[in-house]
């Protein structure tokens, strides 16, 4: 890997790492802002799918502005705004501005993903490697996110933790500009398919099947910490449930860093197609059994859904540069994108309905079951790529 490819990784790692430690803190102070705010965990629930539809609407804009702002600009805008954001929640008077903020951040973070991806698709020679370094990035933002929030909610407060996030993203713009900014405006394009005609039906079965794939990802890294912590008091019981809120959730996207290593691994040497369809057959049991489980056996499930689910990102990301051609990559990315979580983002909201009137636990059967279509669809997108 060249010293130019290292760059692009390097800025677009770090602001990967910073998108979900940012949309996944909310999860893990959920008992912290009920109690002050006074509001139900389906209350919260519906807040997390407004933040999480605006993460996956403005992407869509993002994607289309990729090519007339540039990426660099984008970065910057995303990176700026995120910690604006962040700031107005940690000051937040009330529910209302928290609400707001939390939208506003949803909708600066959603600049990044069409915009990374489509730099890492045309930029990095090996793309599949190059979305499994990327993945590993955002799985560890997701396992450190959760759990420096409530480490630092532990210390002063939870208001402290978005402060906190919000600084960090203030000075990656300003290394962004300061430092990375220039070499990203480098005319340089290695990507291998940019002659390559758009495969319409085999798109749009993926995004069909990622729509299912994005529900359960904000179904379970939604309501995983209070899962983990009110259900593990026989394992380590000295730690208190707050602090398990956000160390146990960490060791499942630690284990999601694998998962992105070995999805990689697996799309470099493997069919891509294939793959992406039995990971989501794998998914099924696991969903079920976590939500079964309890104590160590909960934790250890929990680990092994953390590898799997994880795994099937930089396949899925490489597949939609191999469906696509490079005009328009920054823009399909952006649509797909929303469709992953703008839509997916619902399933938050609908979560904290199961949570409410079944239980927590009976999130994690639920979202097995949404996974069922998901294989259905992944097999129709197998079936139009041979075309």
């Amino acid at each position: 890997m060249t010293n130019y490819e290292k760059t692009i990784l390097a800025i677009t790692g770090s602001s990967h790492l910073l998108v979900h430690s940012l949309m996944l803190t909310l999860p893990s102070l959920i008992p912290l802002i009920r109690n002050e705010f006074n509001v139900g965990i389906d209350t919260l629930g519906f807040v997390v799918s407004i933040s999480a539809l605006f993460f996956g609407l403005g992407a869509i804009p993002a994607g289309w502005l990729d090519r007339y702002i540039g990426k660099k600009r984008l970065l910057i805008i995303y990176q700026l705004g995120s910690c604006i954001s962040a700031l107005l929640v940690a000051f937040s008077p009330n529910f209302f501005v928290f609400v707001t903020g939390l939208s506003a951040m949803g909708l600066f973070c959603s600049i990044y993903h069409p915009t990374g991806l489509t730099l890492i698709s045309q930029r990095i020679s090996n793309v599949s490697k190059g979305m499994a370094i990327h993945g590993m990035f955002g799985s560890m933002g997701s396992a450190i996110g959760p759990l420096m929030a409530v480490l630092i909610a532990g210390l002063f407060s939870w208001r402290h933790s978005y402060l906190f996030l919000g600084l960090f993203n203030g000075l990656l713009s300003l290394i962004t500009f300061l430092v990375i900014s220039a070499k990203l405006e480098v005319k340089k394009n290695v990507d291998k398919n940019s002659q390559v005609k758009t495969n319409i039906p085999a798109l749009v079965y993926y995004f069909i099947t990622n729509s299912f794939l994005g529900m359960a990802y904000y179904g379970f890294t939604t309501f995983m910490p209070i899962h983990l912590s009110t259900n593990t008091s026989e394992f380590l019981p000295i730690i208190s449930e707050n602090l398990k809120a956000g160390l146990f959730p960490s060791l499942v996207f630690f284990a999601g860093m694998v998962g992105a290593l070995i999805g990689g691994k697996i799309g470099s040497n493997f069919n891509k197609k294939l793959s992406f369809m039995i990971i989501i057959i794998i998914n099924i049991p696991i969903f079920f059994l976590v939500g079964v489980a309890s104590n160590f056996s909960l934790i250890l499930f929990s680990v092994m859904l953390g590898i799997v689910y994880f795994s099937n990102q930089p396949i899925g990301n490489t597949l939609v540069s191999e469906f696509t051609d490079n005009t328009n990559r920054g823009f399909i990315y952006g649509l797909g994108f929303f469709i992953s979580f703008g839509i997916g983002s619902f399933a938050a909201g609908l979560s904290g309905i199961v949570a409410v009137r079944v239980g927590v636990s009976a999130v994690f059967p639920f979202m097995g079951i949404l996974m069922v279509p998901a294989v259905a669809f992944a097999w129709l997108m197998y079936r139009a790529s041979l075309r």
